[in-house]
């Protein structure tokens, strides 16, 4: 399956925007993604397994809030960073 990178870690991706994946639940994804790219989850996931609070993470068009969540061979998944500033 394919993650999109959000601008803020395509350092981490070597400016790739699109990955290709492979799991079978959100943990199992990001997993594959940070043996592709060392220390990216760290980036979207705290220390007790749990998104953070300025990531969202999409499976397609919907907004999951578990990195439990079951995934296809054909979904896409987008991660989004929210931008602040002032």
């Amino acid at each position: 399956m394919i993650v999109h990178i959000p601008s803020p870690l395509l350092g981490y991706t070597n400016m790739q925007k699109k990955v290709s994946v492979n799991g079978e639940t959100i943990n199992l994804v990001l997993k594959d993604l940070n043996n592709q790219f060392s220390g990216i989850t760290f980036r979207i996931i705290d220390e007790q397994g749990k998104i953070r609070p300025h990531i969202k993470i999409f499976i397609n068009t919907e907004q999951i809030y578990s990195i439990n969540n079951v995934v296809y061979t054909d979904d896409e998944i987008h991660i989004i960073t929210a931008l602040s500033g002032g």
